[in-house]
């Protein structure tokens, strides 16, 4: 077995030290500038986002082909990206359509959507975990349970006649019940 697997000079731990503190430096200083958006709770989209971002700063770091204004531009193209597109999506319907889901109502009135739920590969266990989360008895105490944008869910206990208005842009029966009245 040769020393070399296990050490070969002090120039590659060097290099990795020295690009790995800059590059991180101006990761951190990129997602600062590029703004809030870049680090909130994550759709599909960003979740690419920062996988992408954590692969390139890795080659950064241990790519010794990879020189540090290289991989800072690739940096900097992904977060210019990715703002690009979450400035075109808040302006742009279609855009904002292509990059996050709509929000889907699971549970109506207490009762399980189950088409729903199969679209959306959700278990009942899931949305029952979620409302006992919430503190809530069971899902005969909640109005309606939503898959948000990010994955999360949104438990929305029973009020009389408040329900409607908070669905409002949640795709789901209630806009049949709207629709009739």
């Amino acid at each position: 077995m040769s020393s070399d697997l296990f050490f070969q000079n002090w120039a590659g731990p060097l290099r990795t030290l020295v690009v790995g503190v800059l590059a991180y430096l101006a990761l951190v200083l990129l997602l600062r500038i590029s703004g809030k958006r870049t680090l909130s709770k994550m759709n599909a989209f960003d979740l690419v986002v920062t996988v992408a971002l954590g692969s390139t700063l890795a080659t950064i770091l241990l790519s010794k082909d990879v020189a540090l204004v290289e991989g800072l531009t690739a940096l900097g193209l992904l977060i210019g990206l990715q703002f690009i597109i979450a400035w075109l999506s808040v302006r742009s319907p279609l855009v904002g359509k292509l990059v996050k889901s709509e929000p889907r109502l699971l549970v109506y009135q207490g009762t399980l959507l189950h088409d729903a739920m199969r679209a959306e590969r959700v278990v009942a266990a899931e949305i029952e975990a979620a409302v006992r989360e919430q503190g809530q008895g069971g899902l005969g105490e909640v109005a309606a349970v939503v898959l948000e944008t990010d994955g999360s869910f949104t438990i929305i206990p029973q009020r009389d006649g408040q329900l409607l208005h908070v669905l409002q842009g949640v795709k789901g029966p209630q806009r049949q019940e709207k629709a009739r009245s």
